[in-house]
């Protein structure tokens, strides 16, 4: 019996040892995946150290070694967009046959819970899941929710691989990214792949490369004082909600088992170690081991979870942005973002969340970026307002009019161009008025005028032409004007695409 034993333990050694062996391709490369389009694309994995490993797809084969560590990566030369599905081929010690890959255009949906709501929370999802049948080349794959103290080289896939649209699985996908996709795909013809990382609740600080930590110390340092004192107030806050969290859960089955109705939220986890908050722990678990598949760009939808400290945003994001391109080192790729979207918080007439959003709009700064404003389809009761194809579609504007030759497009909104005094008012002058401006609503709601006193009070406006006067019997020698400017503003300019006027105020109080 005692050799029976060793034998079966020496047959399982030699079985591990065989299956470390085997050539594994990183977990974006499984079936059914979107590779990109028009430029070159990294192909890599594990597998023993010294083991010579080919790549082969349409028409090309790349063969390498893996190194010291087992770590190996090719390149295929820049492939033109290919919708018919073909197998690509991965050869070492073991063969791997990946089937139904195509080439298109590939997107990161990154960000927070509104990025990472689902379409079968959406409205009309009813119609839109089945009708997703007829999109067999719009893709997505959902990246695990992983929190990382050192950068990872590999993560985990939701569902084991990308998932091809259709009314068993498009209902899984990221609704914005499914959105922007459809347009994508409907208006150029190419397949489009969508990675869905994102995680609800996250804020943006997880999301920042360490790198890019050290090239921004200011904000740096009060980041990491607030972590280290999270960190410090850890254990007394983990015993605390370790002791309600058990009564919680007493309290639950009791009312379970009488029968009667529970409705008491459950505890909150304490803040520390592991936290989806970690400075850069979502960055090293998520995205990280995304590097360095071939992108075109990334979609953001991110910000609520710091609408409590907006005057760190801008830099913070900067930082995500500059960091996140120089990691994939495929130069300076479009990066669109939503803009928060109209959202009362527990005060509607609150500036924190136009505070956010105007540091959302600064980062418009850096090259090849973009934003969707949507002050006009949010929720002031909910902050995952429902209507998510519309978020999706106008990103896809974005996408169109700067990275697909659309140029007629109409992708955005009036954006507030020069604002100077007339008479007892403000003439204010507006951007992408083409065909004019418009107030859908009737009445022009949302603008507001402040003298040196500095208290802003409600304005009367009205259009004229590409520019809207703002006068107010309140404020008879105005020095400043806003627009749009609270959680939930009760905004009503657009323009004749129906897209709404971005926020903005000329005062820095």
């Amino acid at each position: 019996m005692r050799h029976t034993s060793v034998g079966i333990l020496i047959a399982l050694l030699g079985l591990g040892a065989h299956l470390r062996a085997d050539v594994v391709p990183a977990p974006l490369f499984t079936d059914n995946a979107v590779l990109q389009r028009d430029k070159p694309v990294p192909v890599w994995g594990t597998a023993d150290a010294g083991e010579k490993v080919s790549v082969s797809f349409a028409g090309q084969s790349v063969e390498t070694t893996a190194d010291a560590s087992g770590k190996w990566k090719v390149t295929l030369a820049a492939l033109p967009a290919r919708t018919q599905g073909s197998d690509l081929a991965i050869k070492g010690k073991n063969s791997l046959t990946l089937a139904n890959i195509v080439v298109g255009e590939v997107w990161i949906a990154s960000g927070q819970s509104n990025m990472e709501w689902i379409v079968k929370n959406t409205y009309d999802a009813t119609l839109d899941i089945p009708a997703s049948a007829n999109f067999p080349l719009i893709r997505h794959i959902k990246i695990k929710r992983t929190v990382a103290e050192i950068p990872a080289d590999t993560v985990k896939i939701d569902r084991a691989a990308w998932e091809v649209a259709g009314p068993d699985t498009t209902g899984n996908f990221t609704a914005i990214g499914y959105y922007f996709a459809k347009d994508i795909h409907q208006l150029t013809g190419v397949p489009v792949g969508i990675i869905g990382c994102n995680w609800g609740g996250s804020a943006l600080e997880a999301w920042v490369p360490p790198s890019a930590y050290q090239a921004a110390p200011a904000i740096t340092a009060k980041v990491k004082a607030r972590w280290d004192q999270a960190l410090a107030e850890y254990p007394a806050k983990k015993a605390r909600f370790d002791a309600d969290h058990d009564a919680w859960v007493s309290e639950r089955a009791a009312a379970l088992a009488a029968g009667r109705p529970f409705t008491k939220r459950e505890p909150r986890a304490a803040w520390g170690p592991g936290h989806r908050d970690t400075p850069a722990g979502l960055y090293k678990g998520m995205v990280n081991p995304l590097v360095p598949y071939a992108l075109r760009g990334a979609l953001w939808y991110q910000g609520e979870a710091n609408t409590s400290r907006p005057e760190e945003y801008h830099d913070l994001f900067t930082a995500l942005i500059t960091g996140w391109r120089a990691r994939f080192d495929q130069g300076d790729f479009p990066f669109y973002w939503v803009q928060l979207a109209n959202y009362g918080a527990g005060n509607a007439a609150g500036t924190a969340w136009a505070s956010l959003r105007e540091a959302q709009t600064q980062t418009l700064a850096l090259p090849h970026t973009g934003e969707a404003v949507i002050i006009d389809i949010g929720n002031v009761n909910d902050i995952h307002p429902r209507n998510k194809k519309d978020v999706g579609r106008r990103l896809a504007r974005l996408a169109l009019k700067n990275d697909h030759g659309f140029d007629d497009l109409i992708a955005s909104g009036p954006v507030m161009k020069e604002a100077t005094r007339s008479g007892i008012g403000f003439k204010v002058t507006f951007a992408h008025t083409d065909g004019g401006l418009i107030a859908p609503f009737n009445a022009l709601s949302g603008f507001e005028l402040a003298g040196a006193d500095q208290v802003f009070k409600p304005a009367k406006a009205r259009i004229a032409g590409n520019t809207v006067v703002v006068t107010c019997a309140d404020v008879p020698d105005p020095v400043a004007v806003r627009y749009a400017w609270h959680n939930a503003p009760d905004a009503g300019l657009f323009n004749q695409e129906g897209l709404p006027a971005a926020p903005f105020r000329t005062d820095t109080w």
